[in-house]
């Protein structure tokens, strides 16, 4: 799928939310640190309620998740989501990629929700507002 995405600009509009789903199913290997998590977690969030561009064009973000700020990680649910990445595979074509890659974000985003907060507050806190809590 990663090449599909590289190869079809088709699909490369999906790939961003794609990666950070993925990366929040299998966060043994991908969300290992807090930063990381954070990365996954704020992109999804972003990206669902935000805009794909808010994601994509947070400097304030990466930069905070560069910097030194500490921040903890906090229990991951057991419960990634129903939908996983052979859900998105059955689409036929970019729509349907597209389609399939959105239910499946919401699906894991749903079963995140006990992070949500934590989520909204990283953000804003890269973004220069609220007291950081670590």
């Amino acid at each position: 799928m990663l090449a599909r995405d590289f190869s079809d600009a088709a699909y490369f509009g999906a790939h961003r939310l794609l990666v950070d789903v993925y990366s929040l199913q299998h966060p043994e290997r991908y969300c290992a640190s807090a930063k990381s998590l954070a990365a996954h977690l704020c992109g999804l969030a972003q990206i669902l309620e935000e805009s794909a561009s808010a994601a994509v064009g947070d400097g304030a973000l990466r930069k905070w998740l560069n910097g030194k700020t500490p921040i903890e990680k906090p229990e991951l649910p057991a419960f990634r989501g129903a939908l996983t990445i052979a859900d998105v595979q059955a689409a036929n074509n970019a729509s349907e990629h597209r389609q399939q890659v959105d239910r499946w974000a919401r699906a894991v985003w749903e079963a995140y929700a006990p992070l949500h907060d934590v989520a909204r507050r990283w953000i804003s806190e890269a973004r220069g507002g609220g007291a950081r809590r670590h």
